[in-house]
This record gives structure tokens, sequence and C-alpha cells, in this order.
């Protein structure tokens, strides 16, 4: 399995947030990637190369596109964007884009501080969960969200983190 993964970050006003987001990026992304996508690989169509974005942004950023796209106008701490569409057959030969995760490290610096854990391992859980979002998981009732949940911990676990401790 080949994965063509693009990581980015924002340019937020912030120096705490600038240096926040480079602390995120330091992450071994594409190694965590790669493990997930082949843990995960029932859930995947057949193809030659996936191909999906990681990108780290301030919360005024993630706003902006909870508004726009969930007409939810506060951030969020992850958003994820499906580019896999149903039904729509893929040649196996071909790349095939699972589309894009953003997250705000902003509100992930709040939760890993409230969590008592690392910002990576914050992100780590973050991006586990924008994956599965990606490859059609979703969480429309508690049993589905606790399955979610216990997925995210696998996938955690595989890349040697320790998963989060629930908000309370």
């Amino acid at each position: 399995m080949q994965l063509d993964l693009s990581i980015q970050g924002s340019s937020p006003t912030s120096t705490a947030v600038q240096m926040a987001i480079a602390e995120v990026l330091e992450a071994p992304w594409e190694n965590w990637f790669e493990r997930w996508l082949h843990r995960l690989q029932g859930n995947l169509p057949p193809a030659s190369t996936y191909e999906l974005s990681l990108c780290a942004v301030d919360d005024l950023q993630i706003q902006t596109l909870n508004d726009r796209f969930r007409q939810q106008d506060r951030p969020t701490d992850v958003l994820a964007f499906a580019a896999l569409e149903a039904n729509i057959p893929h040649p196996e030969e071909m790349p095939l884009d699972l589309g894009e995760i953003i997250i705000s490290v902003e509100t992930a610096e709040r939760q890993a501080a409230q969590r008592q854990h690392p910002l990576v391992a914050e992100c780590g859980w973050l991006a586990a969960h924008g994956l599965l979002h990606l490859l059609g998981w979703d969480h429309p009732c508690e049993d589905r969200l606790m399955e979610m949940l216990h997925q995210q911990d696998i996938l955690l676990r595989d890349i040697g983190l320790q998963p989060p401790t629930p908000l309370i």
C-alpha cells in the first residue's frame, strides 16, 4: 500500500499558535497514516496509491469552514472532507483521493490541557477520528459513537500513543 500524504499548516497571526502548529507538523504523520490505512484496509476500495491531506489551522480558520460547510458558526476540533463517492467505480491502478482532514491546533491545545496529555497525542486522536470519517464511519447515535471511539483507541495504540481520557 502506498500513501501520498500532503501536510500543511496555516499562518495564524499568533506566534504561540504558529509554534504549536510547527510542533504538530513534526509528528511522523506519514508513518501513522500508513499504519492506520493498513489496519483499515478492509474499509478501503483497492487502489495503487491513496492520497490524503492533513491541514493544521487555528480556531478562526476552522470556524470559517465549520460555518460555511456545516452552518455552525463556532470553532471545532476537527473537520473531515471526504473525496470518496459511494458506488462510483475506481480503477485500481489509479491513485484514490480519500479527502482532507483539518485540525484546529488551538482547540486541540485546550483539549490536550484538559486531558493532561501532549498536544501531538490529541492531534493524533483527532486525525484518527477524521480518517474514520473519510472512510465512511459516522456517529449519529451513541452506539455508533462508542464503536468509532473504540476504533480510534485501537488506531492510537497501533502507533504507540495512549488514547485520551474522556472530557468530563
